[in-house]
């Protein structure tokens, strides 16, 4: 694994010569490529070290940050042409992507917290740095305080276990089974704040509404996939008390899903709906994970996977029509379809994804997810046709709203697409509709 970490340590001099934002951003995708190239199919761990590893649902996030941060670097044009610390900016992305590479490889769970908490710092650099409102301050302190005070009692908990085993080795944890409710909360707590499970989800719109698009596609991309892969990963060694106290976060999620999807529909904001449904996606992935099902955990894995393009996608989109407009309120952002037509099909092609249209890897997710929790409880089925069904409403609500009616009067400058933005939007679609075809990677890994 360190043979990713070093090109990044040695591109950190390379961002302070002018000039050199793209060749940055040709690194990354470049990486992203060679790191397909080191995949070898084992469903156990693989390119190990003493403190670096990485089996199949390590190797999908890292995969997706590399891919993420390279398009977050081609979706902040305007910041390189404003000249905006560019520079800075790029070194912050470095420092931001080796964090998480780290928290995704790291083989020891105390590595684990120690980088998931550093990958903070890197977050809250962007939005406070590079963001919109004044508001962005307090976007940012409630961004922290959540995350740090519920990971605490995590870091406490970490310490209980390896006082108990003397390591902290995953593959020497597989065959742990504590049964502590105290310990359970503690060690699960800090990653449904993460995911956000509803209820303390309410860093999360305010983080996205305050970023800049960047900001916006890491939090969606990446940051909500940290909960589910540290749950992932300690789900294994507190399955007694899990299978006690599940039926709480399942209902939670469930319930929430539901209404978030009717906050969704009265949303004026672009990415604030974007946000609120992140939030939606979440609850089912975090339900169909706490059923600990084979199905359960493989498609909450998949849905991380296409959610983080989708999701990411369209924070792009939403972008894209604040650069021209000056505004993200959907009063304004109106008729989008006479203003920037070719626009309107990845509009179209990425809403799709986001209601989980075949061929899309949401609707294999989906599909998994549901089978999982109707596996459960057959009641669920209520609430889960009704997130179905409205995740579609809020969705056409976005797409109809944005791209049909009264164009605003003021937009009478016309202004098509750049082809950096077509190839931006061309890759977040493209994975999203061809690892579908690859789908034994996602579903293989137990």
């Amino acid at each position: 694994m360190l043979k990713m970490i070093f090109p990044l340590i040695f591109l950190i001099p390379f961002c302070l010569i002018n000039n050199i934002y793209w060749m940055v951003q040709n690194i990354f995708l470049l990486m992203s490529f060679l790191f397909i190239m080191f995949f070898n199919y084992m469903n156990y761990f693989m390119n190990m070290s003493y403190f670096l590893g990485c089996d199949l649902i390590s190797y999908g996030f890292i995969l997706l940050s590399m891919w993420i941060c390279s398009l977050m670097i081609m979706s902040s044009g305007m910041l390189y042409k404003s000249c905006v610390f560019s520079s800075l900016f790029l070194i912050n992305m470095l420092f931001l992507l080796m964090f998480l590479i780290f928290t995704f490889s790291s083989m020891n769970l105390f590595l684990f917290y120690f980088f998931f908490e550093s990958s903070l710092i890197p977050t809250l650099f962007l939005i406070l740095g590079w963001g919109y409102q004044p508001e962005r301050l307090q976007a940012g302190i409630y961004l922290l305080f959540y995350t740090l005070m519920v990971s605490l009692p995590l870091l406490i908990g970490i310490f209980y276990i390896y006082k108990n085993l003397g390591s902290l080795n995953y593959y020497l944890m597989m065959n742990l089974f504590y049964n502590s409710e105290l310990l359970y909360l503690s060690m699960i707590m800090a990653f449904l704040v993460k995911m956000p499970m509803f209820l303390v989800h309410l860093w999360l719109p305010k983080a996205h509404v305050e970023a800049p698009v960047s900001g916006s596609m890491i939090l969606a991309g990446i940051m909500l996939k940290l909960g589910g892969y540290g749950l992932l990963r300690v789900m294994s060694f507190i399955q007694l008390n899990n299978m006690k106290l599940n039926f709480i976060w399942i209902s939670i999620s469930l319930v929430g899903g539901f209404l978030v999807s009717l906050i969704c529909l009265r949303q004026t904001d672009l990415k604030s709906l974007i946000a609120y449904s992140s939030v939606a996606h979440m609850g089912i992935v975090l339900s169909g994970l706490m059923t600990m099902t084979y199905w359960g955990l493989c498609g909450s894995y998949i849905l991380m996977i296409g959610h983080g393009l989708c999701s990411s996608g369209l924070f792009c989109l939403a972008n894209i029509s604040y650069e021209r407009l000056g505004s993200r309120s959907l009063l304004i952002n109106k008729g989008l379809l006479n203003f920037m037509p070719s626009m309107s099909m990845w509009w179209f092609l990425l809403s799709a994804g986001n209601m989980a249209a075949p061929p899309t890897l949401n609707l294999l997710g989906e599909v998994f997810l549901l089978n999982s929790i109707i596996s459960w409880s057959y009641l669920s089925m209520i609430m889960l046709s009704l997130i179905s069904f409205f995740s579609a409403a809020y969705t056409l609500y976005l797409y109809s709203y944005s791209q049909h009616g009264k164009i605003f009067s003021g937009n009478y400058s016309f202004s098509m697409g750049k082809m950096r933005e077509y190839l931006l939007l061309f890759l977040h679609w493209l994975p999203l509709n061809l690892l579908i075809m690859k789908s034994e990677m996602c579903s293989l890994w137990l």
